[in-house]
């Protein structure tokens, strides 16, 4: 049921930006989203486990835009620039991707534990999110390997990659880093600009 499970993950957000995650009741999110609380419970679990699908399909969202914008550009640095604006813009709008980032999770989010957790779901998705959930340091690895895949293509000699994944992980910190400490005028853009310009890309 993909769509009904799209429907409560929306609901389910919806909610999460009106009030704290310890206030949203499982019995709203289903009405929210036009099913019924059996329905709810059949593709989650509980609501632990609704929340641990719906950090799964924020931190997909992030991933797949990163994938966007490592595409925007044909030069890698202002590849690595958009990815680095996305990450800072991401995390500035959606709370759980900047806690997924930073490691800081509010008393208003939901706090699933980053390891897997034994699942007996019969939905495949849910079972993917009850898998293990990527930590700070994953997400920096994470975009580092796209960045380096999309950047360095076949045919790059290895000393060359290292250099490549060093640029690309520089990148990435910076970015985090104005998530935690925004930056003046300029912004991530100045800031990741003016590393890559010494670097090797």
């Amino acid at each position: 049921m993909p769509a009904a499970r799209e429907s409560l993950l929306d609901a389910a957000y919806t909610a999460l930006v009106r009030r704290p995650w310890s206030a949203v009741r499982m019995v709203d999110v289903a009405a929210a989203a036009g099913v019924s609380r059996q329905t709810l419970y059949n593709e989650f679990g509980s609501k632990e486990g609704l929340a641990r699908a719906l950090v799964r399909r924020e931190a997909d969202g992030y991933l797949a835009g990163v994938e966007r914008a490592l595409a925007t550009h044909t030069d890698p640095r202002e590849r690595l620039t958009a990815t680095a604006e996305w990450t800072a813009a991401t995390a500035r709008e959606n709370a759980l991707v900047r806690a997924m980032l930073t490691g800081c999770w509010s008393e208003r989010l939901p706090t699933p534990t980053l390891t897997a957790v034994p699942s007996s779901s019969a939905v495949p998705a849910q079972r993917r999110a009850d898998g293990p959930l990527p930590s700070p340091g994953d997400f920096v690895a994470l975009v580092r390997d796209r960045a380096v895949a999309v950047l360095g293509g076949p045919g790059t000699a290895k000393p060359d990659t290292a250099e490549l994944a060093r640029s690309c992980e520089l990148a990435v910190r910076l970015a985090i880093s104005c998530v935690s400490a925004p930056p003046g005028e300029g912004g991530v853009t100045d800031l990741v600009r003016a590393a890559l310009h010494r670097q090797p890309v």
